[in-house]
């Protein structure tokens, strides 16, 4: 509902006694559902001769918050009064925070509006400003707060600080939380907003702010100091974002936070020692940022912490032993650093562990078999990538939920254990270390992965030696990836390899694997990388091959296979990238192949016993890098549309019969980086 009333007022004379206008007409103001009578309003002060052509209070009503709009009409400028004005004005913008001007009005206006609204709030006893509460006072000062908030904002990508305005009260905006006692700001929750800007000191003065989350956005600058103001922040999370500078010292007397998350940054110095003394905390997170120095052994003071991430900084030093003190600690992250030494025992004694990761540091030790690892609820275990040796102890085989095994990238020697309790296991990761003995029997801890949800197994470059167990035919289907390459395994690949249907990457390279590829290698619809080069594999290249219609790269070079290039491989329309040399291929080569426009990477052919002449559909391979196919006993003409294959680096065809000249077209080719025509029967002195 609006009232209005348009009256031209000449002057409006004082009278402190009545406390009654003495002109102008009646006035009503609405405040929530309440309509007071001018009889309430104290007396109007205007300047002598000063003439309001046009006043209109316009009220309306926002839920249970009220909004004024003044229309006013023009007067003659007094410009040098209005900044004193405007600077009084904010005094009041927690009593009305939306007051909006609907018309521009001249200086002289602004000053006669402003006196206007001042007295009329004055004149309330409801509103009136010699009694405030200390609510309204503090609402005052979250409204300045947030206002300075806003004007740090320079990059606003959804537009949410628009709606930061006097239509609405403050708590209603979007991302501001207040509580309902007091109408004050506990939470502010911009997260992935698309804002940026730098943070403004005022966030400070928000002193009932409990959570501050800026997830996501894109906050630069340094975390000010005044962040130290807030005694009842409980949660303090900027991941993500672009945060320079040192953690703020001052910080330590928010002595309530719980959470303090500041990933995904750009801080840096180091971990300060006075995080220790915030008792709260239950997480800790500073990973992926530019810190140095050491962790602070003061961080064992903190005995309700629950999550601790510190990885991908710069961290060195050692890991403190008081970190063993963490009883609730159940997550620990400071993988990607260049921590040394070696892992306290009574960390790997921490019960409530779940995830525990110290990947890709410089941390040594002995493990032997007999080590007690007592992590009963453990999920994810990770030590890649550091330099432990010795064994692998058998009592991480009791920790029966775990679902990822990391042990990659170590010195690890001997057996590997029994996992036969893993129940929960996915993702086994034993690969580059000294495991095995290069006998038969180094790989029946395999067959203890049977009856498990297996995503992932990776046994290469070890030393583990024997047959390929039958037992692999019987994974779970949920299997993805099987990596064993650089090892001392031999015998046939199991045909059963088949029933794996959910496979997408075999790694068998560099082994002494013989036999010939299983027909049954064609039911692997999902294969997208098959590497078997470098093993002793022999008979033919089953046709069913071209069932791999997923397939991206084939590597079979190096083995004793024979026969001809199956045509079925034309099928196989993802091929980026293909090699079958240092074999016994022979016959042609058929077109289906030299057709596959997705060819980018590399076609290598060479050093087999191929015949006949290169087909002109090699012409569809625009966008192949290299083609070799030197040492075979190709004959025939170049075909001129090789100079179609205008993304070609390297062109090796040297080794051939080839005759008749040079094809001019090879001129196009401008990114040939090598061209080799040698030993062939080619005319011309360009053959040279």
């Amino acid at each position: 509902m609006t009232l209005s009333r348009e009256k031209e007022i000449s002057t409006l004379e004082m009278n402190p006694k009545s406390m009654h206008l003495t002109k102008a007409g009646p006035w009503f103001v609405r405040m929530g559902n309440r309509v007071l009578d001018a009889k309430f309003v104290s007396p109007l002060f205007l300047m002598d001769r000063e003439v309001v052509e046009t006043c209109q209070p316009q009220v309306g009503s926002g839920g249970n918050r009220s909004h004024v709009t003044f229309k006013v009409g023009r007067l003659e400028p007094i410009d040098f009064i209005w900044n004193r004005i405007t600077s009084q004005f904010k005094n009041y913008s927690y009593i009305m925070p939306s007051l909006v001007l609907v018309d521009e009005p001249t200086s002289t206006l602004k000053y006669t509006l402003f006196l206007l609204i001042k007295k009329l709030f004055q004149g309330l006893n409801l509103l009136d400003l010699a009694t405030a509460s200390p609510e309204a006072r503090g609402n005052a000062t979250d409204l300045q707060a947030l206002v300075q908030f806003k004007a740090k904002i320079t990059g606003d990508q959804f537009k949410i600080m628009e709606s930061w305005n006097s239509s609405i009260h403050f708590c209603q905006w979007p991302g501001v939380t207040c509580g309902r006692k007091h109408q004050r700001v506990t939470k502010l929750e911009l997260q992935f907003f698309k804002i940026s800007g730098s943070l403004s000191p005022n966030i400070g003065n928000l002193s009932f702010l409990r959570e501050l989350r800026l997830v996501g956005t894109n906050f630069y600058n340094q975390i000010p100091q005044e962040i130290g103001r807030l005694r009842r922040l409980e949660v303090l999370d900027l991941t993500n974002n672009s945060i320079s500078g040192k953690i703020p010292s001052n910080l330590s007397s928010c002595s309530k936070l719980t959470v303090v998350d500041m990933a995904r940054n750009q801080l840096t110095g180091e971990i300060p020692t006075w995080l220790g003394l915030l008792s709260n905390l239950r997480v800790l997170g500073f990973s992926r940022n530019s810190l140095r120095g050491s962790i602070p052994h003061s961080l064992g003071n903190l005995s309700s912490l629950e999550k601790l991430r510190l990885a991908r900084n710069a961290l060195s030093g050692i890991i403190p032993e008081a970190l063993g003190q963490l009883t609730k600690l159940s997550y620990l992250s400071i993988a990607t650093n260049a921590i040394s030494g070696v892992v306290p025992v009574t960390m790997l004694n921490l019960s409530n562990m779940r995830a525990f990761d110290i990947s890709e540091n410089k941390i040594q030790g002995t493990l032997h078999s007999s080590l007690a690892i007592t992590m009963p609820y453990v999920e994810f275990f990770s030590i890649v990538s550091n330099q432990f040796f010795g064994q692998i102890p058998i009592s991480i085989c009791n920790a029966s939920n775990l679902n990822v095994l990391e042990f990659a990238l170590n010195i690890f020697s001997g057996d590997v254990p029994s996992l036969e309790k893993l129940d929960k296991l996915s993702n086994l990761q034993l690969e580059a270390n000294h495991l095995g003995y290069g006998r038969q029997g180094d790989l029946n801890f395999l067959c203890t992965l049977l009856n498990k949800t297996l995503s992932y197994l990776s046994l290469g470059m070890n030393n583990f030696g024997g047959e390929l167990p039958e037992c692999i035919s019987n994974f779970s289907n949920t299997l993805v990836g099987l990596s064993m390459e650089k090892n001392k395994i031999w015998g046939r690949i199991p045909d059963g390899i088949g029933n794996l249907n959910n496979l997408e990457v075999i790694g068998a390279n560099e082994n002494k694997l013989s036999g010939s590829i299983p027909f049954e290698i064609g039911r692997l619809q999902n294969l997208k990388v098959f590497f078997a080069f470098g093993n002793f594999l022999s008979g033919i290249i089953p046709q069913s091959i071209g069932n791999l219609t997923e397939l991206i790269q084939l590597n079979l070079e190096f083995n004793n296979i024979q026969g001809n290039i199956p045509s079925s491989l034309g099928n196989c329309q993802n091929l980026l990238s293909m090699s079958l040399s240092h074999n016994n291929l022979s016959g042609p080569i058929p077109p289906q192949v030299l057709g596959i426009p997705s060819m980018s990477i590399t076609l290598d052919l060479s050093s087999n016993d191929l015949t006949g002449e290169l087909h002109v559909a090699v012409g569809y391979m625009k966008n192949l890098a290299e083609f070799y196919l030197y040492k075979n006993m190709l004959s025939g003409l170049i075909p001129n549309n090789l100079g179609s294959c205008v993304s070609l680096e390297m062109l090796f065809l040297d080794g051939n019969l080839f005759e008749g000249p040079l094809p001019s077209s090879l001129s196009s080719l401008k990114g040939l980086e090598a061209l080799d025509v040698s030993d062939n029967n080619l005319s011309g002195s360009d053959a040279k």
